[in-house]
């Protein structure tokens, strides 16, 4: 423990907080507790840091040879309204854009072939049955097996369901190595041997105590009939996703973000009569300790355990029983006349019983416009994910040939790129396992026993854009109200 004469202030305000991370959450918090300490005139210093050379996380947009590179996600959707909430009001609601709906529909990979999902079908189940039985995708004992979700009673939900043991349970083994699976088990880029349906798709809970079957809740409740994903609720920017990175960095005072400041420990540090603060030793150019009053984590569950192990090792051990997967995407552009499937559609993802290297594919410059020059196509695969781990190991070079193997199968794609990008994640995505709720709710116990902390991230309450907004916010005004107590206070 350092005595206090060796803790160095950034500046001689009553109040500090530090923020760790520079990604969506990070940014988010300090925006919104920098608009807070505007609106309520009351002398708070704000400092974001953040390891890298640059803030934004996984949102990175590159534009190269007339070329839009998503690095990472390329929208958000809107039915959760924190992010679009965020965008109106730093004045980017002018800029967001829908996908093009021309061809609002996505493909499943079966048997080496792109079949369309049918028309009306919603991650697991049909809300229409003429489509669906009339789709290849599954033999007819699969169509017959999943019918009968009409009449198979509902079970308790007070026990945690994987997805697997759900859809197994409701609709056959076959609608979930074909649809479900790729379908939702992709978005979390999750073992659904593992994956808690509670933590990440309730509704289909909620659907089956209320209906007694997921078909007949999907058949009077769904009305957008587009296939596989309701693209309709997407959205992101007409200059990529990095728009919103850029805007909150510029809404941001000169001088609150430092990138390139790595900080290797954090100490909680007693002061007789007055409230706690944390020291914070940061690896920079300057090599100087900070000291904040309040303190947000707003990183990967696994780097939190690591700065925390030291000073608060039970919430650190909570921490880190949150498992992550590591991915990549692999942007790729083609002239289109390389290209032999008709590509109407956004996308397709590919069933782990396929035995592919890739999981997914999105159609990028047919779902969005200014992705691509005319008469070019720009692709983007997905590789890796909790299934499939091993891959990432392998080179650069070696993964680009196992994903053009499969797009030159799949898509008829004749020829080499025109361009390439591979970008690794490494452990970007939280697993939401069994048992999920259940640890978030201790570590929050843990968390509101420690005054001047909080965490912040996808780690906890979902894992999309909005749900890291929504994430920022909260920690942004719980960081607020407990500052503003302490002042009225003194």
């Amino acid at each position: 423990m350092l005595p206090l004469s060796n803790l160095i202030n950034f500046s001689d305000s009553p109040s500090r907080v530090v923020i760790i991370g520079g990604g969506i959450t990070g940014l988010t918090t300090a925006y919104r507790l920098h608009q807070l300490i505007k609106k309520n005139k009351l002398p708070i210093e704000v400092k974001l840091l953040e390891a890298s050379k640059k803030v934004g996380g996984i949102l990175r947009t590159e534009k190269r040879d007339g070329f839009l590179l998503e690095q990472g996600p390329d929208a958000f959707i809107s039915t959760k309204p924190w992010a679009i909430e965020l965008c109106r009001d730093l004045g980017l609601a002018d800029q967001l854009i829908k996908p093009n709906l021309d061809n609002p529909r996505s493909f499943i990979v079966r048997a080496g072939q792109l079949q369309p999902v049918p028309e009306g079908f919603y991650l697991m189940a049909p809300s229409s049955l003429r489509p669906f039985l009339a789709s290849p995708i599954f033999s007819w004992r699969g169509k017959l097996r999943m019918i009968m979700d009409l009449f198979l009673p509902t079970k308790d939900v007070s026990t945690d369901e994987s997805l697997e043991d759900f859809v197994v349970r409701r609709l056959g083994r076959e609608a979930f190595d074909r649809m479900a699976q790729p379908m939702i088990g992709g978005i979390y880029s999750a073992n659904p041997k593992k994956l808690s349906l509670q933590a990440t798709m309730p509704q289909f809970l909620q659907l089956e105590q209320k209906y007694g079957s997921i078909i007949r809740a999907l058949m009077e409740t769904m009305s957008e009939r587009s296939s596989g994903a309701r693209y309709g609720i997407f959205r992101t920017f007409d200059q990529g996703i990095q728009v919103l990175v850029n805007e909150l960095l510029k809404k941001l005072p000169v001088g609150m973000v430092e990138t390139g400041s790595m900080v290797t420990k954090i100490t909680k540090i007693m002061k007789p009569e007055k409230n706690d603060v944390w020291n914070i030793e940061v690896n920079n150019q300057s090599e100087t300790n900070l000291v904040a009053d309040q303190l947000c984590l707003a990183l990967p569950a696994t780097q939190m355990t690591q700065l925390l192990s030291s000073d608060i090792p039970k919430l650190s051990c909570l921490l880190e029983s949150v498992s992550y997967a590591s991915s990549a995407t692999v942007n790729l552009a083609f002239s289109r006349a390389q290209i032999k499937h008709h590509l109407g559609g956004m996308g397709f993802v590919v069933p782990a019983i396929e035995d592919r290297s890739i999981t997914a594919c999105t159609f990028s410059s047919l779902k969005f416009p200014y992705r691509a020059p005319e008469g070019q196509v720009l692709l983007r695969a997905f590789i890796g994910g909790a299934l499939q781990q091993h891959l990432l190991d392998y080179s650069d070079n070696d993964l680009l040939n196992l994903v053009l193997a499969d797009l030159q199968d799949l898509l008829g794609i004749i020829g080499q790129p025109i361009l390439s990008q591979i970008c690794r994640w490494d452990r970007s995505s939280p697993q939401y396992n069994l048992g999920h709720l259940e640890r978030i709710s201790q570590i929050n116990l843990a968390v509101s026993k420690i005054k001047g902390l909080e965490l912040a991230g996808n780690a906890f309450h979902g894992v999309g854009i909005p749900d890291c907004v929504n994430s920022g916010n909260k920690a942004a005004e719980s960081i607020f109200k407990s500052l503003s107590s302490d002042m009225n206070k003194s």
